[in-house]
């Protein structure tokens, strides 16, 4: 059994599926969840997504694929009140369905979609993100497409992911090319609410070393948020991405490993510096 704590910060419902997954592992894991997400409720959202949808119908219109950020945008996309509206499921999907990495992959399955039809990393990839995504689907591209790309939100930015994420930088490529992004926000990404509860524990947790796994940059900014007056030095973020590694340093962990966002190689790592 691993000799510290394991915080889990994902959202739910995969903060769940993550912890019991670890604990059979043997590995002291925790859930906080540091990101609250559900569907979209904006109705600037929803008229970006009308207007991406209608493009399927037009003649001289259609995608030459899907990008899905995510697990959460695969959930919610399939189960999207104007999706199934539209007609679109996933099982007769024609669509070149593109995934960065395993676990969207997973969902698209899940909900259906030919893996034929999927797009995606292969598993062995360094990092999951869409600078490995695009030097798959690159060749697919030409002048005059479009790609859907299905994402979330913060509850004010619906319509453009913020620059210097991993959709600004392919809807780049794609301009690049000729090509254009259409973006469709189906999800909203919130910070958890600052509960007694959520705070005592946080005090708990910090009197005590622990690893802390991260998968996102927001999480990191949430805690932040969350606890701005403790300290982490004597903690370590394990984080999923450069850039979250470079917050968590920023943020002040003691120190900061990055590892591939999957199960395995979380559990190998942990047991690697045990």
């Amino acid at each position: 059994m691993a000799a510290l704590p394991l915080i889990v910060t994902r959202p739910a419902p995969d903060n769940q599926r993550w912890v019991h997954a670890l604990r059979n592992l043997g590995h002291r894991a925790e859930g906080l969840p540091l990101m609250d997400i559900g569907p979209s409720r904006s109705p600037q959202a929803a008229t970006a997504l009308k207007a991406a949808l209608a493009r399927m119908d037009e003649v001289s219109g259609g995608y030459r694929a899907f990008m899905f950020v995510s697990v959460n945008a695969v959930r919610y996309f399939f189960s999207h009140p104007l999706v199934m509206a539209a007609g679109i499921h996933a099982p007769s999907m024609a669509t070149r369905c593109w995934s960065p990495g395993p676990g969207t992959s997973q969902a698209l399955r899940e909900a259906g979609v030919p893996p034929t039809h999927i797009d995606a990393p292969c598993a062995q990839a360094a990092q999951f993100e869409s600078e490995t995504l695009w030097a798959v689907v690159a060749p697919q591209v030409q002048a005059g497409d479009h790609v859907l790309i299905v994402r979330g939100a913060d509850g004010s930015d619906t319509t453009a992911p913020a620059q210097g994420t991993g959709r600004a930088w392919l809807a780049q490529q794609l301009q690049n090319q000729g090509a254009h992004a259409i973006f469709a926000p189906v999800y909203e990404r919130h910070a958890p609410r600052p509960t007694p509860a959520v705070c005592a524990q946080l005090q708990r947790w910090q009197q005590q070393p622990a690893w802390w796994l991260f998968s996102s940059s927001e999480c990191l900014g949430h805690l932040a948020d969350l606890a701005p007056h403790l300290s982490w030095q004597a903690h370590t973020a394990l984080a999923t991405h450069p850039r979250i590694a470079q917050q968590a340093q920023a943020l002040g962990f003691g120190q900061v490993r990055t590892v591939r966002p999957t199960l395995d190689d979380v559990h190998r790592f942990i047991q690697s510096q045990s």
